[in-house]
């Protein structure tokens, strides 16, 4: 019987969520317990394609699934990007770490969209003097190299928020992003929890 949205917002917030920021060869992660940071890292799949990467994914988050166990799962959501391939092949690798995760008895999952928990943490789009900075430390590039050193720039600045914030010394920016996300779920539960999708 399908549940309604009302009924995932009564049960409260998790005593533990893992929450996770996936790429096609990896899977950052933060643990939270009782609103604590406890636990935060990054495991590396390999293969030589995306399907082989998304086995890989699945025989290592099993176990790590079962070793730290959680009451919640919180995934960034794979949006659509610059390419439609990498894209479905992130999509491939989540679904591996989601399946593992509800195979050792995690049922709740949620996503989020990196725009929700990055404007929360303080950490919005670069305006244009930011963007006008790149470009004069760097001239004559193409669109594409400074859209990705403004995704970098921003990364760089997520690490310094949340470094701050836990005092930790974070230097993987992929991690950061899963410890900047953990924070805002576990502030936000109630405001993420409806019926598990990914949007």
């Amino acid at each position: 019987m399908r549940k309604s949205k009302n009924f995932w917002k009564t049960i409260g917030i998790p005593d533990k969520i893992i929450a996770i920021d996936a790429s096609t060869n990896s899977m950052a992660f933060s643990i939270f317990e009782n609103g604590k940071l406890v636990k935060y890292g990054k495991i590396k799949f390999t293969g030589y394609d995306a399907y082989h990467k998304a086995g890989d994914a699945c025989k290592k988050c099993i176990p790590f699934f079962k070793a730290f166990g959680a009451d919640a799962v919180v995934i960034e959501s794979a949006i659509y990007a610059n390419s439609a391939k990498t894209a479905m092949h992130l999509a491939l690798v989540q679904g591996a770490i989601l399946g593992s995760a509800q195979f050792c008895g995690i049922k709740r999952i949620l996503s989020t969209s990196p725009v929700q928990w990055q404007n929360w943490i303080g950490n919005k789009r670069l305006n244009a003097e930011e963007k006008e900075y790149i470009r004069s430390l760097n001239p004559d590039k193409t669109p594409s190299w400074y859209k990705s050193q403004e995704r970098l720039f921003r990364k760089q600045r997520t690490m310094k928020i949340i470094n701050q914030k836990f005092k930790i010394k974070v230097d993987d920016d992929d991690v950061g992003d899963a410890v900047a996300l953990g924070w805002f779920v576990q502030s936000n539960w109630n405001k993420l929890a409806g019926e598990p999708k990914n949007s």
